[in-house]
């Protein structure tokens, strides 16, 4: 468990003029005292005999506006002293970050071929289809949307995504569309980025600097016809096969596993819920509750043999939302040895919707359930910062009625949330120093980072 301490703040001259070509747009005044301040810090154990010279760290500078944005929303919440900025960013660049639910950096679309396909007559259906394969696989494809990837994964820090590889439902033909995308992608960003299969490639690309995908199939595949409960739950197994190594057990909806975050009957699993749940067990894929219902959650945590999660959510004693978990859940989770992930949606954390409140719902969970069971898993992703420029290269097709799967309440997706700039996907470092903040040893740190979801990955699979 870890020790908290009290935060000292910065000073707090405008911040608009400093470091004009980096992300932090801190001011020059600014710039004196941290300077002033880092000489007279003690310098953490292992660092160089040079005083720590923040205005260069690579974490911290780009030209990027997108993520200047967002770093200086983040600071000017945080307000780190010197030495909290420095211990953090050291202590991210040496650790195993592991995003427990993530999609990689989104590409830009080819604005005038979407535009054309338009023009050529394809269907809403299609459209939608090559606008998500655009977004996923253009790094691979287009060099400036190559550079915008690179530069993404390395400001954030991240080793590897538990990438959203799936769609919401169990259709296996939708499933597979969005996994063959994020295999393409992992197979031709060589040098960058790979598909990983086992904890041992997440602990490899490490190693070695480079960047992995851990794959989640965002539902549980059936068949269109079903039989009986041994052959609809196969391709539970072949998706393993195929890289898959968790799966939601419902969306917000109910399906025929159980009821989903939304459904107001909060009716629990189904006996072919609980079969699901004991093959994910036994082939090794997690099992995960982020988009169930609360009682749903509660029940599979109990038939669950093997750690299970919540990959992405918030807590309910802090802000109850459809998504969030309450505490009688979350325990169950932990029971398992599992863990809940916190996400960076300003509408499930509350409050101001910032930086502050997912470092809150972090603490919350390690403190009450121990450090062992909290991950970050921001559901969230960067996007290009040529997007809005390509986006406008394309006709409205106007309003259309919402996916059956989605089903938010009224209400479940608004708010004014001014800290939202600040949960920007690329300011990982940034959650960093924020624990730093909060007292927490480098040790716990990096379970929260990344340690946590990699032991849970490696206690699922199967041992022979």
């Amino acid at each position: 468990m870890s020790h908290r301490t009290t935060n000292t703040p910065a000073s707090e001259p405008d911040r608009r003029t400093f470091l004009k070509s980096t992300a932090i747009a801190l001011s020059a005044t600014a710039a004196a005292s941290w300077k002033t301040a880092a000489a007279d810090d003690p310098k953490p154990q292992g660092s160089s005999s040079e005083p720590y010279q923040y205005e260069r760290d690579p974490l911290l500078v780009t030209q990027n506006p997108t993520i200047i944005r967002g770093r200086d929303a983040a600071l000017e919440i945080l307000k780190p002293t010197p030495a909290q900025l420095q211990r953090g960013l050291e202590l991210h660049r040496q650790s195993l970050v592991f995003d427990s639910y993530g999609f990689a950096p989104r590409a830009a679309i080819d604005g005038t071929a979407l535009a054309q396909a338009d023009a050529d007559g394809a269907s809403d259906f299609e459209l939608i289809n090559l606008r998500s394969e655009m977004s996923m696989t253009r790094p691979a494809l287009d060099p400036k949307e190559r550079n915008e990837f690179d530069t993404a994964m390395k400001t954030a820090g991240v080793t590897c995504i538990f990438q959203n590889a799936g769609e919401e439902g169990n259709d296996p033909l939708l499933l597979l569309r969005r996994l063959a995308h994020f295999t393409y992608l992992g197979d031709m960003l060589r040098g960058t980025l790979t598909r990983a299969t086992l904890p041992e490639d997440i602990e490899a690309a490490h190693a070695a600097g480079q960047h992995c995908l851990y794959l989640t199939g965002n539902g549980i595949p059936l068949p269109y016809q079903h039989t009986n409960v041994s052959e609809d739950l196969d391709f539970v197994r072949l998706f393993f096969q195929l890289g898959i190594r968790m799966m939601h057990l419902t969306y917000n909806r109910r399906n025929r596993f159980g009821d989903g975050c939304a459904e107001t009957a909060n009716g629990g699993i189904s006996d072919f819920g609980r079969a699901a749940i004991a093959e994910m067990n036994k082939v090794g894929v997690i099992v995960d509750v982020a988009h169930s219902g609360w009682q749903t959650s509660l029940e599979a945590a109990k038939a669950s043999s093997k750690p299970m999660v919540a990959s992405h959510t918030t807590c309910t004693s802090l802000q109850e939302h459809i998504r969030s978990k309450p505490d009688n859940v979350i325990q169950a989770i932990c029971d398992t040895g599992g863990l809940v992930g916190i996400c960076c949606i300003p509408y499930f954390l509350g409050g101001s919707g910032g930086i502050d409140q997912l470092i809150t719902h972090i603490d919350y969970v390690a403190q009450k359930y121990g450090v062992d069971h909290v991950a970050i898993g921001t559901d969230i992703s960067y996007t290009s910062q040529f997007s809005s420029a390509e986006n406008s290269k394309v006709k409205s097709r106007g309003k259309r009625l919402p996916r059956f799967a989605s089903l938010w309440p009224p209400g479940a997706l608004g708010g004014n949330w001014p800290g939202a700039k600040s949960l920007a996907w690329t300011n990982w470092p940034l959650f960093t120093v924020g624990l730093v903040q909060k007292g927490y040893s480098d040790e716990d740190i990096q379970k929260i980072l990344g340690g946590n979801i990699l032991r849970i990955c490696r206690d699922v699979l199967p041992t022979s």
